[in-house]
Order: structure tokens, then sequence, then C-alpha cells
């Protein structure tokens, strides 16, 4: 089928006459899905609450079956449609292709064969002398571009040259070229229509059922590899119409004008497209999440190596999770494998709620089992606490960016790169928030803080945020807080005294008393290389300590925790700041903040 194409074809081809056949798909998938609901909700449901029997037990298993069947065809359907409404969008540019040849071969007179080579008139060229000759018509072949063996120009044995004294010449018709051009353009386009086809052709085959098949749950497995082969078709025609270049203001607005099967494409078929797409509702965004998820997980698990291994168990504990039921509800906003790994997490709808809190976790943070276990934990804690403040409340952990893994590798550059992309994330909440004006709070820990920091001091600052808290700080790189966008009553700092992070000298300081000797030393080593190098004690790893007058936020009152433990190089202090069971006070000042009661915090003395 796909070597009979011809350029006539391709430039009769009607489209649209594919998204019609899609259009009809797509209505034997809709009906289909809303009969499987009326065998699930009405049919079966009624029988059980009404009839227990074995002939009922019977009758069950026949309406599951039907249930099978209609899911079935709804999701095949489904495909069908978006693989017609794919080829038709990626036989667009081919057709135009041709459809410009064509335009431009009637603009000069020429004459498209049905082979597809071009014939092209005779014309008068002047010689060296200036007088008009005539250089003779000809054709160009399909797709044969002409070899330099000779110089163009040469006579054929037995005519006449062109120019007295110069034998040998003829005279070049300009046309030549430009048939040229226009015969391989056609060749072209019908080779990349060809292609396109084929490559359409095979899947829409491997969509085909048998007669009389009955639809069992291997069948159902079935419709995962037939997913993956349209998604690998047609993908990339989805992709195209993805706004990814714009913001996340435009996005939502994207994402709002298109029809409901449109969106029902992206959600099955590549929802790894839309799942981290700032801009894009929540809920949307979830159920993305939720269906790449297994497609995530398949694709790591054919990976080597003990990074692959990592992520893939979190991954696999992040699954485990969203099937569990939790308060408040979890929304996964996104999720990749890209770096260190990604994950975005909120509990309770971020687009419902009046309160927002939006994490961002520092040190030693990555896509393993103590971010699943513990560091959602934090994000988790906060919602409930924060919703005994303020039902309307959303709390979100935001690993959206490579956070450095030690000490030793701190440096600017992870939060300058992280940066960029929170602040996008903050406006995909500002567009996609219901409420007018909701309460938005930015949260950074340890390096994190950083991150938020460096946020903050972009231009027009993080978006849609009142209130910044700042954890267990090594310095966010300013020396105010008033550098920080809200506004110095809006920067909360919460630094426990046996905290070393909060103590960390600066580079300089480290290096002229004995450097890393000196961080082992924990919070005294600190403050005894600050008293000899930095005469306010105020100065930190990153800039000004956020819990120092000099810096002139809000500082608050935390559990001082338990002290370093130099022999297991453990710093528990660092790492409780949110949970309620360890620092009641500090999970406490952070609900307030989060829940819009700040005037209910217990402030602390500046260091």
């Amino acid at each position: 089928m796909t070597g009979s194409l011809t350029w006539q074809m391709l430039r009769d081809l009607k489209t649209s006459e594919f998204t019609q056949a899609g259009d009809k798909w797509h209505e034997v998938s809709a009906r289909s899905g809303s009969d499987r609901a009326q065998v699930d909700r009405a049919m079966s449901a009624k029988l059980r609450e009404t009839q227990e029997s074995d002939s009922a037990e019977a009758a069950l298993g026949r309406l599951r079956r039907l249930s099978r069947n209609f899911q079935y065809v709804q999701t095949e359907c489904g495909l069908v449609r978006t693989a017609l409404n794919g080829l038709a969008g990626d036989l667009t540019d081919p057709q135009n292709q041709l459809k410009q040849a064509l335009e431009d071969a009637a603009s000069l007179n020429f004459t498209v064969h049905e082979d597809g080579s071009v014939s092209y008139p005779a014309v008068k060229v002047d010689d060296l002398t200036g007088k008009k000759q005539e250089a003779p018509g000809g054709s160009s072949a399909t797709g044969s571009s002409r070899l330099p063996l000779e110089p163009p120009g040469l006579v054929a044995p037995g005519r006449q040259p062109l120019y007295p004294g110069y034998a040998g010449f003829s005279p070049v018709n300009p046309n030549a070229e430009k048939a040229q051009d226009v015969a391989d353009r056609i060749a072209r386009a019908v080779r990349s229509a060809r292609e396109i086809d084929a490559r359409y052709a095979k899947t829409l085959n491997g969509l085909r059922a048998e007669k009389g098949l009955d639809v069992t749950a291997a069948t159902l497995e079935d419709v995962f590899r037939d997913t993956a082969d349209v998604r690998s078709t047609a993908g990339m025609h989805l992709a195209e119409s993805v706004p990814e270049d714009k913001s996340p203001a435009e996005r939502k607005k994207w994402w709002d004008g298109l029809a409901e099967e449109q969106r029902q494409e992206y959600l099955k078929i590549a929802p790894d497209l839309i799942g981290g797409l700032d801009g894009i509702p929540a809920v949307v965004r979830d159920e993305a999440n939720r269906n790449y998820l297994p497609v995530l997980i398949d694709e790591m698990a054919r990976q080597s190596g003990d990074d692959a291994k990592t992520k893939l168990d979190a991954l696999r504990m992040i699954q485990d999770k969203l099937g569990e039921s939790s308060q408040p509800p979890m929304f996964l906003l996104g999720v990749g494998d890209e770096g260190n790994g990604r994950a975005i997490v909120s509990y309770g709808n971020p687009d419902a709620s009046r309160h927002v809190a939006a994490y961002v976790p520092g040190l030693g943070t990555k896509l393993d089992g103590d971010f699943v276990e513990d560091t959602m934990k934090r994000a988790h804690d906060t919602a409930i606490g924060a919703r005994k403040v303020d039902r309307s409340t959303a709390s979100i952990i935001w690993l959206g960016y490579d956070a450095p893994q030690n000490v030793d590798v701190m440096t600017k550059g992870d939060a300058q790169r992280g940066a960029p992309a929170y602040n996008e994330f903050m406006a995909g909440l500002s567009a996609t928030n219901a409420n007018e004006d909701p309460h938005v709070t930015a949260i950074g820990h340890s390096y994190g803080s950083l991150t938020v920091g460096t946020a903050a001091k972009e231009s027009g600052g993080i978006p849609g945020v009142d209130d910044v808290i700042l954890l267990g700080s090594p310095g966010v790189d300013a020396q105010g807080a008033t550098e920080l966008g809200v506004g110095k009553d809006h920067v909360f700092v919460g630094a426990a005294d046996n905290d070393p992070v909060t103590h960390l000298p600066t580079k300089g300081e480290s290096a002229l008393a004995a450097g890393p000797a000196l961080v082992l030393g924990g919070p005294e080593g600190a403050r005894r290389a600050n008293d000899l190098f930095d005469v306010g004690n105020d100065d930190l790893y990153f800039g000004k300590d956020p819990a120092s007058g000099a810096f002139g936020a809000q500082r608050f009152e935390v559990h001082d925790g338990p002290r370093m433990v130099l022999e297991a190089g453990k710093f528990d202090a660092h790492s409780q700041y949110f949970d309620s069971d360890k620092d009641q006070k500090s999970a406490d000042n952070i609900a307030n903040i989060v829940g819009g009661r700040p005037e209910e915090i217990v402030r602390e003395k500046h260091r």
C-alpha cells in the first residue's frame, strides 16, 4: 500500500476524512465507557445489594466479563481515534511541501509528469557577445540530482558550439536547476508521506482484534502494549501541540481550550507530556502521573546499576502510597528519573485550597527510600498541622531539582539551576488555584533554603508567595530579609541551636581555621571560628545568618535538638523541624504560618 502512494494521491488527500473517522471511533469509545459505567454502577451494584445466591454470583461474573469487554472496546477505540488524528496531523507537512512545490512549478511554466519528473521549457539567454541564444528545454528526473562529472554546458557530439572560438560550450538553461529542485522536493514529500503511512498502518493493524474475542485479564494487559505503540507512532503529533515554551498561565488557557476527547488522548496516550507541565490543573497532573508511573517503573526496571535500582525502589514505594488511603488526599504532581530523580507530591488539592505551602528539601535529598519515608512525611506533617489552623490547606514537597549530596560539594550552582524551575512551578500554582487571592508559603529546609532564597531574588520574586520560611539554613545568599521580596515581617526562620548546618562558617573562615576539622567540631567549633574571623558572629556559608538580628527576619521558637554525635556523624537537630513528636514548638509555628495565623507563632530572640 505504501509503495503505491503517488504525488497525485498525496496532493488530493483530504486529511479531514481521517479526523472525521476518528470522531466516529471516539463516539464508539465514549458509548462503551458509558455502557461500562452502567454495568458497574447500576446493574452490578444493585445485584450485589439485593441478591445473595449462586445464580446471583454467576450473573455478577457475566457482568464483570461484560464490563471488561466494554473497557477493552473503550480503550482500543480511543487508541484508533488517536492514531487517525496523528496520521492526519503528520501527513499535513509533506502534503503542504508537495503543494508548494507544485505551485512553484506552475509559476515557472514547468510540467510535472506522472512519475514526478519535471519538464522545463527552452529559454533565451545572452552569449558572451550579448546576443540572445536559445537554451533548450529538458526534463529533471524525480529525486535525481545531477552529478558534477563534467563542466556544465559541454556540447554533446554533433552539436554546434554557441561561441565561435570556444568550441565545446553550449547555452545553459537556468530553469534546469530550478526544475531539479522542484523534482527533489516532490520526491522528498512523497517519500516522507510513505514513511508516515507505513508507520501508522503497522500501528493500526496492531489494534485489530480477532472475531469473537473473549476479553480476559491477559487481553487487558495487551492494552498497555497497544498504548505504547500508539504513543510511539503518534507521540510526535501530540508533543507538537504542547505549549512548552509558554507561560504557566498560557498553558492553562491551552488546556482549558481542548475538547474533552483531546484531553483524554494526553491522559491515556502521552501522560508524561502534561504530568509535569506547570499550569495544568492539579487533578489532571495527578491522573497523568498515576498513568505514567507504571511506564516509568517498567523503564527503570530494564536499567542496570545502583542508581537505577535506588530510583526504582522509591518509585514503587510512591506507587504503594498512592494506593493507600491518605488524609489529606495525596496528589502526584510530578515524577521523573532526571538527575537524582524528581518527585512533586501534594497533600491536599493545591488548586482548591486557600492556603498552600511548597517545601524545597536540601542537602542529601534524592529520589530514594529516605525521601519517600521521611522527606515526604515532612510535607504530610505540615499539612496535618496547618489544617488544624485552617482546613483549606495543601502542603507540597517539591523535588524538582538536584540538591548537593554532601557538604563538600555545596556550591550555589544547584540552587541557581533549581530556582527558575521552582518559580515556574509556583507560577503554575497561581494560574490554577481557584481562590481569588490564595495565601502561599515558600518553605526551604537546609540547602533548600538557599534555593528558595535564590528564587526570591530573581526578577519579580517567587510568583504568588506571601510568606517565606527558612529552616536549618546555611544562608540564603542574602544580607537581609528585605531582599526576599515579601517584606521582612513575612520572612520566618527556624534555627535549632544544636543544628550544625545553621552554624556553618563561611568558606574563608573554614579554610583559615583548619577547614573540615572545624565543621566536624560542630557548633562550638563554628563559634570559635566566628569569634576569630566574623566579628558579628552572623555570617554563614552562604551569607548572613537568617537567625541573626542583622538579617532582620522573624525568628520563631524551635527545640534546641540533641547535640551532634561526632562518632556517628549524626545531627538529628537538623531534621526534626517538621516532626511534632520531636519538636512540637517548631511544628506548631510552621502550621500557624502556613495556615495564615503568623501572629500566633512563638518568637525567639535573634542570635
